[in-house]
């Protein structure tokens, strides 16, 4: 009995010591998998929560790298539900970096972008500001037609040029406040729907003053061509509207009058549309 009681406690002091060496290991392994997933998170989970957030409509598809820097391919859709879709020539490259005041993203597009764009990103207790870098950049009008209706329909083709200058925004109390310039210019813009070809080019442009402006203004003009479109917008609440009117340069009215009736309401020979 004497040694069966020996030989049961030899045992149990093997195990003892069996998990006094795994219980550290263990320990160890599970803190560096905590690390990793803080140092080096998969950049398919910032791909996931982009295509949450905008309910499928913008999709990072072909994910490298982690959440801090990565590239993916970027598509554009009309919802989880849609089968338009429409992907961006190229990778899009991103940098994610936290700041003593928030957080710094990083952007560059290999087929639309010569240099690197970045915003900073800052929270306080009742307020939200964003602050741009000064950038500018080339896309697809095509790149529309993904996101669905009316752009499936009305099939752009042309060059989009976006601009930003000393761009700062701020929200605070319910409003938005807004210094510098988002300028977007439609060059040599062209559809399925007209016969001309180009029907023209278009500026849209978001300006605010260097004391801030409050619910800063959208303007929209026509630099040059058959389709004539005039607009404006204003920051409102939560959200913007926008609106705007669209005719044809004499002797062109009857090779716009399909495009005219697509983009709003007919009123003559003016089309009227609106957004918000």
């Amino acid at each position: 009995m004497k040694a069966f009681n020996a030989m049961a406690g030899r045992k149990k002091s093997r195990n003892h010591g069996v998990l006094a060496t795994w219980w550290p290991a263990a320990w160890g392994a599970l803190l560096g998998l905590c690390v990793a997933v803080l140092v080096w998170p998969p950049a398919r989970w910032l791909a996931w929560g982009l295509s949450q957030a905008t309910q499928g409509q913008v999709q990072w598809l072909d994910t490298r790298g982690t959440v801090w820097a990565g590239s993916a391919q970027w598509v554009l859709s009309g919802g989880t539900s849609s089968r338009n879709s429409q992907a961006l020539p190229g990778r899009l490259h991103w940098t994610l970096s936290p700041t003593w005041t928030g957080l710094r993203l990083g952007w560059m597009a290999d087929c639309c972008m010569k240099q690197a764009a970045s915003v900073h990103l800052q929270a306080g207790l009742s307020s939200f500001q964003v602050q741009a870098s000064n950038s500018s950049s080339q896309w697809p009008a095509a790149l529309l037609t993904g996101i669905g209706s009316p752009w499936d329909t009305l099939q752009p083709d042309g060059q989009l040029r976006l601009r930003t200058e000393a761009l700062e925004l701020q929200w605070a109390q319910g409003g938005m406040q807004m210094k510098g310039l988002a300028e977007l210019r439609v060059e040599n813009l062209s559809s399925r729907l007209s016969p001309v070809k180009p029907i023209g080019s278009y500026q849209l442009q978001l300006r605010g003053t260097p004391e801030w402006t409050a619910n800063p203004k959208l303007q929209l003009s026509t630099l040059e061509g058959p389709l004539q479109m005039t607009g404006k917008g204003q920051w409102m609440g939560a959200r913007w509207r926008f609106t705007g009117e669209a005719s044809a340069q004499e002797g062109d009215e009857a090779a716009l009058a399909n495009l005219l009736n697509i983009l709003g309401r007919r009123q003559g020979k003016r089309s009227f549309f609106s957004l918000g």
